[in-house]
């Protein structure tokens, strides 16, 4: 073996016939097919990956999963599209073509000019920011630019993502998340009884942790752990209710039995296999009638000084490289630990020809049956001992052990254990972050040093090492029985799988475990260098430092810290920080208390969360019926709401302004027409319906008469005017509701909420309908001879279908509903008409209006028509912030009877007269088109300091039917201002002098109404 080659020659479940040639760092090496890029780094003799997040400190490979905290990489080159930073290493399988880069780390990982940090270390400790960026000279603003070029880890992408991603919606019986043990055997029980059943692991083999078991010790009694996995595998894929889903981890646990999975479908394949027809990453949506949480555990680091060099790993992780991966972590060994689960690893490890120079355990008196083994095999043995201390730069190379007193005092000097590798184990505690998420209650184990499932809040069920289970037995039996209590529990009856004849515990079972989390050191406490978080540079230190400073409660202390608030979510951090602010506050543990669990469990790509609603499915845009002859015609579009609408209709030769100037004039003078399909439509039917619409107006509408129209106004809780628009009432019990065309689906949700949760009495049904019927607007003085050209059996006239009416009638035979309603203040009809006919009734009246000079116009000015006449928009004159009697409309709120939002019009603020109110201005200058937005003062000039603003300016236009531009503006007691001159603030400029003025400025030129 080559001094840079740790693979074994044989064994491990790697393709040893398929190998794979990848990149890191600018460097080729080599691996198997079914390696991750941890275990094949460690076996080219790689192990420092990566730079701490604060203190750009050397960091290796702790573990071999999700729960890694810092072997984080960047996939791809930064500068390409296909990249991805902070990708666990340790999850990354390799694939021909793969090219990784450390993060964090400037010119180069050995390298890193931000390791001047770790010499500061003793200026930097937790919390130094809220202290040191207080004030000018050097406060918060002059340190930003730095601290945020300093940010983050690794370099999000610059270009557009070309890969695809999807989401699937999917109900099922029972859900099995993991695939170990005890989830093989969940899902053997439920399967068998019929049920559907999914089964999601999150690695890319079925098994857990059997999978690092010794193969040479292929049988604990009568099972064979690789091939009972592979029988139960078989099995279940041919049940055809069963789906298994590997590489699928479960990341969020919601109400109802909701979860979210994240499958990577496609990224452990080289570019070249991909296939196009499938996305990269496939988002599940789950509903599951039952739910076993089979997530296992995880195995927590020791805490002491020096404990986050490179080549210091989880005892666990280490037999999984050997046993599933076929790579030695190291060649000479320590082992560290304060349980007797860990002493397998040593055992494994001398199997496989590595030296291991010592078994380190903080407890006195270890099992006698592990320190006869030990003895047989030559490992010195140091009981009731610590490691005080390590060397190394980039890589581990000794460890300095001490004896303790039963106090946990140090004795003696140190012994000198050279090494390149030291596994530690602080015992196993159960992954309790689903089971957390779904509100489930926990209780503190002391037999195992850990948090452990107590009272379920969900249909759920949490088994084996999820469970605090850790005998293999045990498990299995649990296992068996919780998949077929959810089997049954759906409707399906069946029994338990038979558990396979174990005469012998696993090897894994971490029996013995003696509590340890912050262990004495050789140096003083204020010089200990002992991590907790390896990935933000957290020491029990800082812990210590966060209690003296008063954060007395958990979740204030991981936030002063930072412990835990990782990418990793602090999965290995957990126990060791809450006994450290135990041991700091003098409580036991179960006081302390845990910190929240959130959801996500792992990091998920933000393609996955988008899904396919991406590009142009992110907010796809909906067109009208006539959407096709407004394209033909040349119209210029604008995104309202969801809709694309016309928003003016240029000819060649024509600016955009001459455009809006044109229709306006054509609107006024001869005929327009509008196409308003995208309005809101609500249809409201019920008994009720009546004295719903009386509750939700502010103005009254049980004495509306049948066939006839009234505008009203909605308003929120407190007040303000949340959407407007024109119902009109069909029958006794039937209505037809108009809103906004970007508000229509926010005011279905927010009646169907009234009705559902505070008038549920009222018999009332509401259907939006804005797609069931296309709309034509048509205006000016002759639109009603063109109206009545087309419909039949009805009479249109002004004299026979007065202002605000409705009437049905049919075009050709086709049924229509004809509305004389009118946004513009011109004579004007809607005509409703179902959709299907739409772009057929437009193209007729286009053929029939051409002898009335029909000219069809846009947004632009249809805005501009109804701010001539005074006409506000919910939204561009209004901004959640306004009144009924800021808009000067006093007359549409009722005097009696209560309407939502009544009470707030009584507040004192609200009520008060200096309000902003909206008026009509006009400048001095009938040229000068003030800028929408544009801010009011009171004098003609700007001294410092600033003048106080009146108000602003929400709308405005220059008017071809008047001559001259006019503006709407909400202005300070606007109301009683009429006449008075205020100023409009110009940046670089005078301010632009205007006199406030109505909002009807068509009355006030004596125009026709």
């Amino acid at each position: 073996m080559t001094k840079t080659s740790l693979r074994n020659s044989t064994g491990g479940l790697v393709d040893r016939s398929h190998p794979v040639s990848f990149r890191f760092n600018g460097r080729t090496y080599r691996g198997f097919s079914g390696d991750t890029l941890a275990s094949a780094l460690i076996a080219n003799g790689v192990h420092m990956v990566g730079r701490s997040f604060k203190y750009h400190r050397p960091r290796g490979i702790l573990a071999a999963g999700s729960e890694d905290p810092a072997a984080l990489v960047q996939v791809g080159r930064p500068d390409r599209a296909a990249t991805e930073p902070n990708t666990r290493a340790t999850e990354l399988e390799i694939h021909e073509g793969l090219e990784a880069f450390s993060q964090n780390a400037w010119p180069s990982l050995g390298f890193d000019v931000g390791a001047v940090n770790d010499l500061l270390g003793r200026f930097l400790p937790s919390g130094f920011y809220y202290k040191t960026f207080m004030g000018p000279p050097f406060g918060w603003m002059f340190f930003e630019p730095f601290i945020r070029r300093s940010a983050g880890l690794g370099l999000s992408p610059t270009l557009p993502d070309p890969d695809r991603y999807e989401h699937t919606n999917r109900h099922c019986d029972v859900l099995v998340v993991g695939g170990g043990p005890a989830g093989l055997m969940a899902a053997l029980s439920a399967g068998r009884a019929g049920a559907r059943v999914i089964l999601a692991e999150e690695s890319a083999r079925l098994g857990g942790r059997l999978l690092s078991s010794d193969p040479k010790a292929s049988r604990i009694g009568d099972f064979a752990p690789a091939k009972w996995v592979a029988e139960v595998e078989a099995e279940l894929r041919a049940l055809p209710e069963v789906k298994i889903l590997t590489r699928t981890c479960a990341f969020g646990y919601y109400g109802e039995n909701f979860i979210g999975l994240a499958e990577n479908v496609q990224d452990h394949l080289p570019p070249s296999l991909r296939d196009a027809k499938l996305p990269r990453h496939r988002l599940w949506r789950i509903r599951a009638g039952r739910v076993v949480l089979a997530t296992g555990a995880i195995e927590r680091p020791l805490v002491f000084h020096q404990n986050d060099r490179p080549g210091v790993m989880l005892a666990g992780a280490v037999r999984t490289y050997l046993h599933r991966y076929g790579v030695k972590a190291g060649t000479r060994a320590v082992v560290f630990a304060n349980n007797s689960d860990a002493w397998q690893t040593a055992f494994d490890l001398v199997s496989h020809g590595v030296e291991v120079r010592a078994i380190v355990d903080t407890r006195a008196a270890p099992e006698g049956e592990l320190v006869q083994r030990a003895a047989t095999l030559d490992i010195p043995v140091h009981a009731g001992s610590t490691i005080v201390a390590t060397e190394g730069r980039r890589r581990i190379s000794c460890a300095m052990v001490r004896r303790m007193d039963g106090d946990g005092k140090l004795l003696g000097e140190a012994d000198r254990l050279e090494c390149d590798l030291l596994a530690i184990s602080g015992g196993w505690s159960p992954n309790v972050a689903l089971f957390s998420q779904s509100r489930g209650k926990l209780r503190y184990d002391e037999a195992i040093a850990a948090f452990r499932p107590a009272v379920s809040w969900q249909k759920e069920r949490s088994v084996g090492g999820a469970d605090g289970e850790f005998d293999l037995a045990a498990a299995l039996s649990a296992g068996a029985e919780a998949g077929a209590e959810a089997a049954k529990a759906t409707g399906f009856a069946g029994e338990a799988a038979m558990v396979p004849a174990i005469s012998r515990p696993a090897a894994h079972v971490p029996y013995g475990v003696e509590p340890a989390w912050d262990l004495p050191s050789e140096r003083s406490a204020a010089a200990t260098r002992a991590f907790v978080d390896t990935q933000n540079d957290v020491t029990a230190k800082d812990l210590h430092l966060a209690v003296r400073e008063g954060y007395r409660s958990v979740e204030h202390a991981k936030r002063y810290t930072t412990t835990g608030m990782g990418t990793d979510q602090g999965k290995v951090v957990g126990v060791n920080a809450f006994g450290i602010l135990a041991g700091a506050l003098g409580k036991a543990i179960p006081d302390v208390g845990v910190t929240t669990y959130r959801q996500p469990f792992k990091p998920v790509s933000f393609g996955a969360v988008a899904g396919q609603h991406a590009r142009q499915l992110f907010h796809p845009r909906r067109t009208t019926p006539m959407h096709d002859w407004h394209v033909e015609a040349g119209a210029t579009f604008e995104v309202v709401g969801d809709w694309l609408r016309a928003r003016t209709y240029p000819r060649a030769g024509e600016t955009f302004h001459d455009a809006v100037q044109r229709e306006s004039l054509a609107a006024r003078r001869q005929t327009g027409i509008l196409d308003a399909s995208t309005l809101g439509k609500i249809d409201i039917r019920g008994r009720g319906a009546a004295e719903f619409l009386d509750r939700v107006y502010t103005n009254s509408w049980k004495k509306l008469k049948v066939g006839t129209c009234r505008y009203g106004l909605m308003l929120n809780e407190d007040g303000m005017v949340f959407d407007d628009g024109v119902t009109a009432r069909l029958a006794e019990d039937h209505f037809h509701m108009t809103t906004t065309t970007g508000g229509a689906a926010r005011v279905l949700n927010w009646l169907e909420e009234y009705h559902q949760t505070e008038w549920s009495d009222l018999e009332v049904h509401m259907t939006t309908v804005t797609e069931q019927w296309a709309v034509a607007s048509l205006c000016g003085p002759e639109c009603h001879r063109l109206v009545g050209d087309l419909v039949d059996d009805l009479d249109v006239s002004p004299e026979n279908m007065p202002f605000m009416s409705v009437a049905t009638g049919s075009i050709d035979g086709i049924p229509v509903r004809v509305f004389r309603i009118s946004f513009t203040g011109e004579l004007s009809y809607e005509i409703n008409i179902p959709a299907s006919y739409g772009l057929w009734l437009w193209r007729r009246l286009m053929d029939a209006g051409r002898i009335y000079g029909l000219t069809p116009y846009g947004t632009e000015a249809m805005h501009l028509l109804r701010a001539e006449k005074g006409f506000i928009i919910v939204g561009q004159d209004t901004d959640g912030t306004v009144t009924p009697h800021d808009l000067r409309m006093d007359w549409i709120v009722k005097k009696e009877g209560d309407f939502i939002g009544r009470r707030s019009l009584s507040r004192s603020d609200t009520a008060r007269r200096d309000r902003p109110q909206l008026v009509g201005l006009l400048t001095s200058d009938p040229a000068f088109v003030i800028e929408e937005g544009s801010q009011i003062i009171a004098t003609a000039t700007e001294p410092e300091p600033r003048v106080p603003m009146l108000g602003y300016v929400t709308s405005s236009y220059f008017s071809p039917n008047l001559g001259r531009s006019i503006a709407l503006a909400l202005v300070k007691g606007g109301g009683a201002r009429m006449g008075e001159t205020v100023y409009i603030s110009r940046r670089g400029a005078l301010p632009v002098p205007a006199t406030i003025s109505g909002t009807d400025f068509l009355a006030a030129e004596g125009a026709r109404k």
